[in-house]
């Protein structure tokens, strides 16, 4: 035995690693049994533990994880997407309180100095039981929108998953929602695109489902949509865009109706030539659709041909004269300037600060109807559908007054905001400012020339057009030529001058050695709207552009503010119930150098002096202007400006009809060889006279 644990002792780990060095076995601490499991736990836990960076391999091998971790760790993620949603869902309840239509109030619209201008509501609801809904009206809106609502949970994992990814990616948000759901958001939620909203609008839905039967979640659907025009309901809007009762509705109107609820503002045909495009289109896919999923046999189908054009949307009361074209602007600012949403400004309850001052207003519609008294459409032809628009715009961008038109209720659509209207010679200081700024280039690949306001050009009548290469050779085969007012020749004349008398055929020149592309970029600087320019031949010198009066006003206010250019702007400030809403600002950017706007601000003043402004000598010292006549005689203009104040003022004649520009050829008695009008001139001093 002895010899035994001698020899263990010898061939053992040593002192103190189970034996003593005596031979006897050392005494071990012993653990509690806790620790027996904590350490356990630990050497389980050690185990579970990934091995990463992986042990064995090298290089970036290291850092791939094996198939066990990648599994893991999505079965982790999606372990803890469940519960989560498990928790959300617990925890979401169904309002108990629908959002309060009723409480919906009148938007109200105030003058620059906080007198009240207009109200305008409020919206109409009226509920209707879905069984004065006919079935096919029911199924136009089903199949637009959910054409699986019988049979689905209420909510689209596909759309959900789709527009939650948008979201978070940052992007476009999308809808994705089922008919339930879009209940859901308008019922209890609100029309926000957010992440949140869209989880809590998903939950909701889920739950009504099991709670409520598909037809009252229909019928609700149906009862709290907006189609536009004012009105919430299916029922409010078969009257407001059809003057019926819902149960009167055809198929065909009922897919009509259904269009709208992808958005009224794109699809009321009202609104303008796209929206009428849109409108038809989705008509024809709606009932197509219908056929498709068996809600519409192909024969009715195939009578349903023409589409159902709805009546003309009334003009609200209180917007007579130039009151609802104030509110129009003023309107349609808010809604590219803030993130009020058109269903929202339709409940109502707005406040709108506009930048519109009454005394300027009145005396600009007054000065029209002055000015024009010698118009007698009644006896001259001449004299028939003439459309005048006019604004006044403040240096910094304000818009302080505008003309629309004779009155809002006979005439809705906003001649002060028309782009219709050619600008003609009116165009001429921006040819001139260009010039000024960029030089000119007369050899092809040579270098640019600096000109000054003395720098000399060819003024006289009929002179050849020319390029780098030589004459300018339009489509006809014909070379282009300048032809001046009166077909009269000044000679050599210094470009200030040819700006003053608007001599034609220098300031064709001068474009062409400037670059037209450039002449386009300096408008555009100034405040004119790039798709309104029109296309790059010689005659866009001479005001080919189609700018409406507010974008003239202000494109002239950049040589009043010394090359500062704001954009034009109606509303200041926005509030609901007493709770402001943030509006876009509109800040002034250098369009020009101060040089380059006052050498303009120059010839302007010079041409009032002696030259083609000189209709607007009565309105003051320091006035700053010029006529404006379009290719043809179809249009006739006169802008300018005194102090911070510009007005311009635009004229034509339209056929209501076609919609096509007529000539002026003897308006107001004047012989027909008279080139242009002295209504703009004559409305522009009346009123700019008393600023």
């Amino acid at each position: 035995m002895r010899g035994r644990r001698g020899q263990r002792a010898a061939t053992g780990a040593g002192p103190g690693v189970g034996t003593s060095s005596s031979g006897h076995r050392a005494a071990r601490p012993r653990r509690g049994a806790t620790g027996a499991r904590t350490g356990a736990l630990g050497t389980r836990l050690a185990r579970l533990r990934p091995a990463y960076p992986r042990p064995g391999r090298t290089g970036a091998r290291r850092w791939i994880p094996s198939w066990r971790q990648t599994l893991g760790l999505f079965g982790c993620l999606f372990g803890t997407l469940a519960a989560a949603v498990a928790v959300l869902y617990a925890t979401t309840d169904i309002p108990t309180d629908l959002n309060a239509f009723a409480t919906q109030q009148d938007n109200v619209y105030y003058w620059a100095d906080g007198s009240e201008m207009a109200r305008t509501g409020p919206v109409n609801r009226q509920d209707a039981s879905l069984d004065k809904v006919p079935e096919k009206v029911r199924w136009a809106a089903l199949a637009a929108e959910n054409e699986t609502f019988y049979t689905d949970s209420g909510v689209s994992v596909s759309g959900m998953t789709r527009a939650v990814t948008k979201m978070i990616g940052g992007g476009d948000t999308q809808g994705g929602s089922t008919i339930t759901q879009q209940y859901v958001k308008n019922a209890y939620l609100n029309q926000r695109q957010t992440f949140t909203r869209k989880l809590t609008e998903m939950f909701i839905a889920v739950k009504l489902d099991n709670k409520m039967s598909k037809s009252d979640i229909l019928q609700g659907y149906l009862n709290t949509s907006w189609y536009g025009r004012g009105s919430y309901g299916i029922q409010r809007a078969a009257h407001a865009y059809y003057g019926k009762d819902v149960s009167e509705l055809t198929p065909s109107e009922g897919a009509f109706l259904a269009a709208l609820l992808k958005g009224a503002g794109l699809y009321d045909p009202s609104l303008g030539p796209k929206n009428h495009e849109r409108a038809v289109e989705r008509w024809k896919w709606i009932l197509d659709r219908m056929v498709v999923i068996g809600k519409l046999s192909p024969q009715e189908r195939a009578t349903y041909t023409t589409f159902p054009e709805p009546k003309a949307p009334p003009k609200p009361a209180g917007l007579t004269g130039q009151t609802g074209y104030l509110v129009d602007t003023a309107r349609a600012y808010v809604s590219a300037h803030t993130d009020v949403s058109d269903a929202d400004f339709d409940l109502g309850g707005y406040q709108i600060r506009t930048t519109f001052e009454k005394p300027k207003a009145d005396g600009l519609a007054r000065a029209v109807a002055d000015a024009t008294r010698g118009l007698d459409p009644d006896k001259r032809e001449a004299d028939r559908d003439v459309r005048i628009g006019a604004a006044s715009v403040m240096a910094d961008g304000r818009i302080v007054a505008l003309y629309g038109g004779p009155d809002y209720l006979k005439q809705g659509f906003n001649d002060a905001n028309s782009t219709v209207v050619p600008a003609g010679t009116a165009f001429s200081p921006f040819v001139y400012a260009s010039a000024l700024a960029n030089g000119i280039q007369r050899e092809r690949g040579g270098p640019r020339v600096p000109v000054t306001p003395a720098t000399v050009y060819d003024g006289d009548d009929k002179i050849a057009i020319r390029t780098p290469e030589g004459p300018y050779w339009d489509r006809s085969g014909k070379i282009v030529k300048g032809r001046n007012e009166g077909d009269k020749s000044w000679g050599k004349i210094p470009l200030r001058e040819a700006v003053a008398q608007s001599v034609n055929s220098s300031i064709m020149q001068l474009g062409m050695d400037v670059g037209l592309d450039k002449v386009g970029r300096t408008a555009v600087q100034c405040g004119i709207l790039e798709d309104s320019l029109g296309p790059q031949v010689p005659a866009f010198s001479l005001g080919t552009t189609r700018p409406s009066a507010i974008r003239m006003a202000a494109a002239y206010a950049t040589f009043a503010a010394k090359g500062m250019n704001a954009e034009p702007y109606s509303v200041t400030e926005v509030s609901r119930n007493g709770d402001p809403v943030s509006v876009e600002k509109s800040v002034a950017v250098r369009a020009l150098s101060a040089s380059v706007a006052g050498a303009v601000d120059d010839a302007l003043r010079q041409g009032v002096q002696n030259g083609h402004g000189a209709a607007a000598k009565a309105a003051g010292a320091g006035t700053a202007a010029t006529a404006g006549t379009g290719t043809d005689n179809k249009s006739a203009w006169f802008a300018g400006y005194r102090g911070t104040v510009s007005t311009a003022v635009s004229l034509s004649r339209i056929d209501p009809k076609t919609q096509e520009l007529l000539p002026l050829d003897g308006l107001g008695g004047v012989a027909k060889t008279v080139q242009g009008s002295t209504y703009p001139g004559d409305i522009w001093t009346r009123y700019m006279a008393k600023r």
